[in-house]
């Protein structure tokens, strides 16, 4: 089984990314499962149901959030129907949404797990004890779990991958915004990489326009930042093949689409 997911989508130039190359991505790697990151969709900040329902009809069968996932308050009109949206699953008992789904491929189901870390992040309850919990849960009906763990420190994010190593077929970092080269398969199984990237501008800081960003650095005087809608956009993935019974990983492969790295079908 092949697992394909797309990093934190941001913006309008991230969605288009997503519209020019799923396509292109699926029939190349025809993946059973699609995953996108999408707390970042609308305008840089937050999801709506629109742009929720459009990554469902272009291809993805999950869509995960992060800390961004409340930034539009039309979420919360929508996230307790929307069956294949995860948020992090270590928000206090009683917020909306859930933290675990699951998806089916020819008879063949993936979980899927959303955690955030607390590592230079909003206080949530521990993401490692509520893992614990749901790989417990998961594990009633399928051996192949998938995490994405949206988190800010890489320590935090490779001590989540080795305390669950062996125990989920893959676990994925996101959050900030640039790839990592470190994608691997850890000894007992669990495919790793720290953090996929964003899909969305290119020659911008973590896809917000560049000048603002350099200004706030140099003034330390509060900015506005924007998502530039013209201009170069990237892609960034990572494909996890995946053996369907035992559930561990076998094969990764980073992705990444910019025009420093074409895409060659």
């Amino acid at each position: 089984m092949k697992i394909l997911f797309v990093g934190d989508v941001v913006g309008s130039p991230g969605r288009q990314m997503v519209q020019d190359y799923l396509p292109k991505l699926k029939q190349t790697y025809h993946p059973n499962f699609t995953i996108i990151n999408g707390e970042n969709a609308a305008s840089g900040k937050g999801i709506n149901e629109k742009i929720y329902r459009g990554f469902i009809e272009q291809g993805a069968q999950a869509v995960t959030l992060g800390n961004h996932a409340w930034d539009k308050k039309e979420i919360f009109d929508f996230i307790d129907k929307a069956d294949k949206m995860v948020r992090p699953a270590n928000f206090p008992e009683g917020t909306p949404g859930k933290g675990l789904t699951f998806i089916k491929d020819n008879g063949v189901e993936l979980a899927i797990i959303n955690l955030q870390g607390r590592t230079f992040m909003p206080p949530l309850d521990d993401p490692f004890t509520k893992a614990d919990e749901l790989i417990k849960e998961a594990k009633k009906r399928t051996n192949l779990i998938f995490v994405d763990f949206h988190a800010e420190a890489t320590s935090e994010k490779q001590a989540m991958a080795w305390y669950l190593n062996g125990r989920v077929s893959a676990i994925v970092g996101t959050h900030t915004h640039v790839q990592t080269a470190d994608d691997r398969i850890l000894p007992d199984g669990t495919a790793y990489i720290t953090d996929v990237g964003m899909t969305g501008p290119y020659d911008e800081i973590l896809g917000t326009d560049k000048e603002a960003v350099i200004k706030k650095f140099l003034t330390s005087l509060p900015v506005r930042f924007e998502i530039p809608k013209t201009g170069r956009t990237q892609l960034s993935g990572f494909l996890v093949d995946v053996d369907s019974s035992s559930g561990k990983a076998t094969k990764v492969k980073r992705i990444l689409i910019n025009d420093d790295h074409p895409f060659f079908t």
